[in-house]
């Protein structure tokens, strides 16, 4: 059951956190003011982003699914598990790609998101992908269900394995429409939101307060 769970949390990952770090390093090196005097620079930059960041992901499940598959017995591989796997993959990184972008425009600094991190992780210890969440207090498992973590390890558990590993799931049932519907509406919310924040953010980049992140870092290096 922990693999199709660690291929969706490589999904949401890879979207969420592996974006929200390049965002952040990229800020404060200057990458978006370049990419901001460009024309159409900002949307190059989010669309070299998605390429870049699905094409990890995509890698990191390879090196998931390929040795679980000799690995482990008990995985169902049909035709539907690999239609399941790229409708989850692709709605998962839709998801979680603008809302990584987001969080992302938040810091200035790399080293300050640490502080994301903690509830990332938190989120992932109640999210079913290292325990079955149907075992956790029900408010647990309500909290859980807000965000896409949980539905991409659902949703993955789905592809891989047997109907008769549902009974630990809650509702005893896959909930293929509500994985879709879920994901879906993040990826909606986070399309809509990411554009109107990242215009903001390159608005306010400018060639001095990249030099103040610069003067700042080389303060931070020792000696």
């Amino acid at each position: 059951m922990t693999l199709p769970s660690l291929i969706g949390a490589s999904v949401g990952f890879s979207g969420l956190v592996n974006t929200m770090q390049q965002l952040t390093v990229e800020r404060e090196d200057g990458t978006l003011l370049r990419a901001k005097a460009l024309p159409n620079g900002m949307s190059g930059y989010l669309i070299g982003k998605i390429v870049l960041v699905s094409g990890m992901a995509i890698v990191g499940i390879a090196l998931l699914i390929l040795p679980g598959l000799f690995m482990f017995d008990g995985l169902e591989i049909d035709a539907m598990t690999w239609v399941t796997l790229a409708w989850v993959l692709v709605l998962g990184l839709v998801a979680t790609l603008p809302i990584g972008a987001v969080l992302g425009s938040l810091f200035e600094n790399p080293r300050t998101m640490g502080v994301i991190m903690l509830p990332v992780m938190a989120l992932v210890g109640t999210s079913g992908i290292f325990y079955p969440i149907g075992e956790l207090p029900s408010w647990i498992q309500g909290i859980a269900q807000v965000f896409p973590l949980y539905w991409l390890g659902l949703g993955m558990r789905s592809a891989f394995l047997p109907d008769s590993m549902v009974a630990v799931e809650i509702g005893q049932s896959w909930r293929t429409w509500e994985t879709f519907g879920v994901l879906g509406a993040w990826a909606v919310a986070g399309l809509v939101l990411a554009p109107i924040v990242l215009r903001r953010m390159a608005r306010r980049e400018s060639g001095s307060t990249v030099a103040a992140r610069r003067e700042k870092a080389l303060q931070r290096m020792p000696g």
